[in-house]
Protein backbone atom coordinates (compact mmCIF):
# COMPACT_ATOMS: atom_id res chain seq x y z
CA UNK A 1 0.00 0.00 0.00
CA UNK A 2 1.34 3.63 -0.74
CA UNK A 3 1.77 5.07 -4.30
CA UNK A 4 0.44 3.95 -7.41
CA UNK A 5 1.53 5.13 -10.83
CA UNK A 6 -0.41 4.42 -13.28
CA UNK A 7 2.78 5.70 -15.89
CA UNK A 8 5.69 7.16 -15.10
CA UNK A 9 6.23 10.27 -17.46
CA UNK A 10 10.32 11.98 -18.46
CA UNK A 11 10.15 14.92 -16.54
CA UNK A 12 12.97 17.49 -16.25
CA UNK A 13 13.52 19.19 -12.84
CA UNK A 14 10.22 19.72 -12.31
CA UNK A 15 8.10 22.26 -9.82
CA UNK A 16 5.54 20.05 -7.49
CA UNK A 17 2.77 22.23 -6.57
CA UNK A 18 0.37 20.46 -3.76
CA UNK A 19 -2.90 21.36 -1.49
CA UNK A 20 -5.48 20.03 0.20
CA UNK A 21 -9.04 21.85 1.23
CA UNK A 22 -8.63 24.25 4.34
CA UNK A 23 -10.12 27.45 5.21
CA UNK A 24 -12.03 29.09 2.07
CA UNK A 25 -10.57 26.45 0.31
CA UNK A 26 -8.23 28.74 -0.73
CA UNK A 27 -5.49 26.70 -1.58
CA UNK A 28 -7.30 23.98 -3.65
CA UNK A 29 -9.39 26.43 -5.39
CA UNK A 30 -5.85 28.03 -6.64
CA UNK A 31 -4.06 24.90 -7.30
CA UNK A 32 -7.15 23.08 -9.05
CA UNK A 33 -7.57 25.86 -11.34
CA UNK A 34 -4.40 26.05 -12.38
CA UNK A 35 -4.19 22.48 -12.76
CA UNK A 36 -7.47 22.57 -15.32
CA UNK A 37 -6.06 25.15 -17.02
CA UNK A 38 -3.42 23.52 -17.89
CA UNK A 39 -4.98 20.05 -18.74
CA UNK A 40 -2.69 18.55 -16.44
CA UNK A 41 -2.47 14.65 -16.98
CA UNK A 42 -3.56 12.21 -13.89
CA UNK A 43 -0.32 9.66 -13.37
CA UNK A 44 -0.77 8.19 -9.92
CA UNK A 45 -2.56 8.46 -6.49
CA UNK A 46 -1.66 7.64 -3.09
CA UNK A 47 -3.71 4.86 -2.15
CA UNK A 48 -6.88 5.88 0.77
CA UNK A 49 -7.05 2.62 2.73
CA UNK A 50 -4.76 3.83 5.61
CA UNK A 51 -5.38 7.07 5.79
CA UNK A 52 -9.83 7.60 5.54
CA UNK A 53 -12.98 5.79 6.54
CA UNK A 54 -15.05 5.68 3.08
CA UNK A 55 -17.53 8.57 2.04
CA UNK A 56 -19.72 6.53 0.21
CA UNK A 57 -20.48 2.89 0.23
CA UNK A 58 -22.07 1.85 -3.09
CA UNK A 59 -25.05 -0.76 -2.81
CA UNK A 60 -26.75 -2.16 -6.13
CA UNK A 61 -29.27 -4.62 -6.32
CA UNK A 62 -28.86 -5.11 -2.66
CA UNK A 63 -25.42 -6.43 -2.88
CA UNK A 64 -22.11 -3.63 -1.62
CA UNK A 65 -20.07 -3.29 -5.03
CA UNK A 66 -17.69 -0.74 -3.64
CA UNK A 67 -16.30 1.78 -1.28
CA UNK A 68 -15.57 5.12 -1.87
CA UNK A 69 -13.23 7.05 -0.79
CA UNK A 70 -11.49 10.34 -0.56
CA UNK A 71 -9.18 11.04 -3.34
CA UNK A 72 -5.17 11.50 -3.34
CA UNK A 73 -4.06 12.24 -6.66
CA UNK A 74 -0.64 13.06 -8.98
CA UNK A 75 -0.46 15.00 -12.19
CA UNK A 76 1.97 16.24 -14.88
CA UNK A 77 2.20 18.88 -17.04
CA UNK A 78 5.21 19.85 -19.36
CA UNK A 79 5.80 23.08 -20.03
CA UNK A 80 8.25 25.36 -22.64
CA UNK A 81 8.65 27.27 -18.94
CA UNK A 82 9.44 24.12 -17.26
CA UNK A 83 7.97 20.72 -16.54
CA UNK A 84 5.36 20.40 -12.95
CA UNK A 85 3.90 17.85 -11.14
CA UNK A 86 0.31 18.88 -8.89
CA UNK A 87 -0.67 16.94 -6.40
CA UNK A 88 -4.33 17.40 -4.91
CA UNK A 89 -5.64 15.85 -1.94
CA UNK A 90 -9.41 15.82 -1.23
CA UNK A 91 -8.95 15.54 2.16
CA UNK A 92 -6.66 15.82 5.20
CA UNK A 93 -5.94 12.66 7.21
CA UNK A 94 -7.03 14.30 10.64
CA UNK A 95 -8.36 12.51 13.68
CA UNK A 96 -11.69 12.42 15.08
CA UNK A 97 -13.71 15.78 14.02
CA UNK A 98 -10.54 17.61 13.29
CA UNK A 99 -10.51 18.77 9.44
CA UNK A 100 -6.87 19.02 9.70
CA UNK A 101 -3.88 16.96 9.08
CA UNK A 102 -1.94 15.57 12.31
CA UNK A 103 0.15 12.64 13.59
CA UNK A 104 1.45 9.98 11.98
CA UNK A 105 -1.00 9.24 9.08
CA UNK A 106 -0.12 13.05 8.23
CA UNK A 107 3.71 12.40 8.28
CA UNK A 108 3.32 9.37 6.18
CA UNK A 109 1.28 11.17 3.54
CA UNK A 110 3.35 14.67 3.59
CA UNK A 111 6.56 11.78 3.05
CA UNK A 112 4.99 10.00 0.43
CA UNK A 113 3.86 13.10 -1.20
CA UNK A 114 7.82 14.02 -1.10
CA UNK A 115 9.04 10.65 -2.54
CA UNK A 116 7.33 11.45 -5.61
CA UNK A 117 8.86 14.46 -5.68
CA UNK A 118 12.31 12.96 -5.12
CA UNK A 119 11.46 10.40 -7.28
CA UNK A 120 10.96 12.34 -10.74
CA UNK A 121 13.46 15.44 -9.56
CA UNK A 122 11.75 18.10 -8.19
CA UNK A 123 13.59 21.00 -7.83
CA UNK A 124 10.85 22.69 -5.67
CA UNK A 125 7.54 22.35 -4.33
CA UNK A 126 4.77 24.70 -3.49
CA UNK A 127 1.65 24.77 -1.19
CA UNK A 128 -1.30 26.78 -0.52
CA UNK A 129 -3.75 27.80 2.16
CA UNK A 130 -5.21 30.68 3.71
CA UNK A 131 -4.14 33.59 5.91
CA UNK A 132 -6.56 34.51 8.34
CA UNK A 133 -5.73 38.45 8.40
CA UNK A 134 -7.92 41.55 10.15
CA UNK A 135 -8.36 42.72 6.40
CA UNK A 136 -11.80 43.64 4.98
CA UNK A 137 -13.61 41.48 2.06
CA UNK A 138 -13.74 44.42 -0.09
CA UNK A 139 -9.93 44.84 0.04
CA UNK A 140 -7.24 43.13 -2.62
CA UNK A 141 -6.18 40.20 -0.39
CA UNK A 142 -2.07 39.58 -0.36
CA UNK A 143 -0.33 36.61 -0.45
CA UNK A 144 1.73 35.46 2.88
CA UNK A 145 5.01 33.37 2.13
CA UNK A 146 6.77 31.30 4.24
CA UNK A 147 9.70 29.79 2.63
CA UNK A 148 11.60 26.51 3.98
CA UNK A 149 15.15 28.20 3.34
CA UNK A 150 16.36 31.26 3.96
CA UNK A 151 17.61 31.46 0.69
CA UNK A 152 14.13 32.00 -1.00
CA UNK A 153 13.75 35.20 0.73
CA UNK A 154 15.19 37.39 -1.60
CA UNK A 155 13.69 35.99 -4.42
CA UNK A 156 10.08 35.69 -2.77
CA UNK A 157 10.35 39.42 -2.05
CA UNK A 158 10.43 40.17 -5.80
CA UNK A 159 6.71 39.21 -6.40
CA UNK A 160 4.22 41.60 -6.55
CA UNK A 161 1.62 41.50 -3.56
CA UNK A 162 3.77 39.06 -1.33
CA UNK A 163 4.56 39.63 2.20
CA UNK A 164 6.24 36.94 4.27
CA UNK A 165 4.47 36.01 7.57
CA UNK A 166 6.68 37.10 9.85
CA UNK A 167 6.66 40.85 8.65
CA UNK A 168 2.80 40.40 9.60
CA UNK A 169 1.90 43.22 12.74
CA UNK A 170 1.32 41.31 15.91
CA UNK A 171 3.20 38.19 15.05
CA UNK A 172 6.65 38.90 16.76
CA UNK A 173 8.23 37.81 13.35
CA UNK A 174 6.78 34.35 14.35
CA UNK A 175 3.77 32.13 12.73
CA UNK A 176 2.40 28.39 12.28
CA UNK A 177 0.63 27.15 9.19
CA UNK A 178 -1.90 24.31 10.18
CA UNK A 179 -2.37 20.88 8.77
CA UNK A 180 -0.48 19.36 5.55
CA UNK A 181 0.42 22.83 3.67
CA UNK A 182 2.38 23.50 6.70
CA UNK A 183 4.04 19.94 7.35
CA UNK A 184 4.75 19.25 4.06
CA UNK A 185 7.51 21.87 4.27
CA UNK A 186 9.03 20.66 7.50
CA UNK A 187 9.10 17.13 5.58
CA UNK A 188 10.43 18.81 2.50
CA UNK A 189 13.49 20.42 4.31
CA UNK A 190 14.71 17.49 6.35
CA UNK A 191 14.71 15.54 2.92
CA UNK A 192 16.43 18.16 1.10
CA UNK A 193 14.06 19.78 -1.49
CA UNK A 194 13.10 23.65 -0.61
CA UNK A 195 9.35 24.57 -0.55
CA UNK A 196 7.74 27.47 -0.21
CA UNK A 197 3.49 27.80 1.10
CA UNK A 198 1.30 30.66 -0.42
CA UNK A 199 -1.40 31.32 1.67
CA UNK A 200 -4.05 34.06 0.05
CA UNK A 201 -5.67 36.36 2.90
CA UNK A 202 -8.91 35.76 4.15
CA UNK A 203 -10.90 38.59 6.87
CA UNK A 204 -10.55 37.02 10.05
CA UNK A 205 -14.26 37.24 10.29
CA UNK A 206 -14.91 35.21 7.12
CA UNK A 207 -12.80 32.50 7.99
CA UNK A 208 -15.55 29.84 10.19
CA UNK A 209 -18.04 31.22 7.04
CA UNK A 210 -18.80 27.46 5.07
CA UNK A 211 -18.43 29.14 2.02
CA UNK A 212 -15.11 29.49 -0.14
CA UNK A 213 -13.32 32.66 -0.64
CA UNK A 214 -11.65 32.94 -4.04
CA UNK A 215 -10.72 36.26 -4.10
CA UNK A 216 -7.48 35.02 -1.67
CA UNK A 217 -7.69 32.07 -4.57
CA UNK A 218 -6.99 34.66 -7.35
CA UNK A 219 -3.81 36.39 -5.68
CA UNK A 220 -2.37 33.17 -4.91
CA UNK A 221 -2.85 32.16 -8.21
CA UNK A 222 -1.72 35.57 -9.95
CA UNK A 223 1.57 34.42 -7.55
CA UNK A 224 1.84 31.44 -8.64
CA UNK A 225 1.96 32.22 -12.28
CA UNK A 226 4.34 35.13 -12.06
CA UNK A 227 6.67 32.54 -10.18
CA UNK A 228 6.01 29.52 -12.93
CA UNK A 229 6.19 32.14 -16.38
CA UNK A 230 3.06 31.16 -17.02
CA UNK A 231 -0.25 33.96 -18.22
CA UNK A 232 -2.97 33.24 -15.84
CA UNK A 233 -6.90 33.21 -17.09
CA UNK A 234 -8.79 34.49 -13.98
CA UNK A 235 -12.13 34.39 -15.54
CA UNK A 236 -13.29 31.30 -13.93
CA UNK A 237 -12.50 32.59 -10.60
CA UNK A 238 -13.86 35.71 -11.39
CA UNK A 239 -17.36 34.05 -12.10
CA UNK A 240 -16.72 32.58 -8.61
CA UNK A 241 -15.85 35.78 -6.59
CA UNK A 242 -18.99 37.77 -8.00
CA UNK A 243 -21.07 34.62 -7.19
CA UNK A 244 -19.22 34.72 -3.43
CA UNK A 245 -19.16 38.35 -3.12
CA UNK A 246 -23.47 38.66 -2.95
CA UNK A 247 -23.20 35.98 -0.20
CA UNK A 248 -20.88 37.47 1.90
CA UNK A 249 -22.28 41.14 0.91
CA UNK A 250 -25.99 39.48 2.41
CA UNK A 251 -24.55 37.63 5.22
CA UNK A 252 -22.41 41.23 6.43
CA UNK A 253 -25.92 43.15 5.97
CA UNK A 254 -27.32 40.89 8.57
CA UNK A 255 -24.32 42.00 11.23
CA UNK A 256 -25.18 44.49 14.28
CA UNK A 257 -24.77 48.32 12.77
CA UNK A 258 -22.14 48.49 15.51
CA UNK A 259 -20.16 45.54 14.33
CA UNK A 260 -20.14 46.56 10.57
CA UNK A 261 -18.98 49.92 11.74
CA UNK A 262 -16.39 48.32 13.37
CA UNK A 263 -15.11 46.28 10.55
CA UNK A 264 -15.65 48.73 8.32
CA UNK A 265 -12.59 50.61 9.99
CA UNK A 266 -10.45 47.50 8.20
CA UNK A 267 -10.73 48.23 4.57
CA UNK A 268 -8.35 51.14 4.80
CA UNK A 269 -5.63 49.29 7.05
CA UNK A 270 -2.95 47.83 6.36
CA UNK A 271 -1.19 44.97 8.92
CA UNK A 272 2.75 44.57 8.46
CA UNK A 273 5.13 45.11 11.00
CA UNK A 274 6.17 48.21 12.67
CA UNK A 275 2.98 49.95 11.35
CA UNK A 276 0.98 51.60 13.75
CA UNK A 277 -1.66 49.55 15.81
CA UNK A 278 -4.63 49.22 13.73
CA UNK A 279 -8.53 50.23 14.79
CA UNK A 280 -9.22 46.71 15.67
CA UNK A 281 -8.43 45.51 19.15
CA UNK A 282 -7.75 41.29 20.03
CA UNK A 283 -10.80 42.57 22.32
CA UNK A 284 -12.82 43.85 19.35
CA UNK A 285 -11.94 40.85 17.46
CA UNK A 286 -13.08 38.64 19.79
CA UNK A 287 -16.54 40.22 20.29
CA UNK A 288 -16.61 40.16 16.28
CA UNK A 289 -16.33 36.74 15.88
CA UNK A 290 -19.00 36.27 18.86
CA UNK A 291 -21.78 37.77 17.15
CA UNK A 292 -20.76 35.92 13.78
CA UNK A 293 -21.34 33.17 15.75
CA UNK A 294 -24.26 33.84 17.03
CA UNK A 295 -25.65 34.98 13.56
CA UNK A 296 -25.06 31.35 12.31
CA UNK A 297 -26.41 29.65 15.71
CA UNK A 298 -29.47 31.85 14.97
CA UNK A 299 -29.92 31.17 11.51
CA UNK A 300 -29.67 26.94 11.71
CA UNK A 301 -31.95 26.87 14.49
CA UNK A 302 -34.71 28.61 12.39
CA UNK A 303 -33.53 26.18 9.66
Amino acid sequence: MGIVLYKEPELESPVLIACWPGIGNIGIIAVDTLRRMLKAEEFGEIEPWEFFYPKRVVIRDGVLKDLEFPSSRFYFKRTHKGDLLFFIGEEQPGTGAKIYAEGAKAYRMANLVVDVALKFGCRRIYTSGAAVAPVHHTANPRVWAVPNNESLLKELRRYENTIFMSDIEGRGGQGNITGLNGLLLGVAKKRGIDAVCLMGEIPIYLHGFPIPYPKGSKAVLEVLGTILGIPIDTTELEALIEQTEKEIEAIYRRLPVEIREQLDKLATTTYIRGAESGPITEEDKRRILQEIDKLFKKEESED
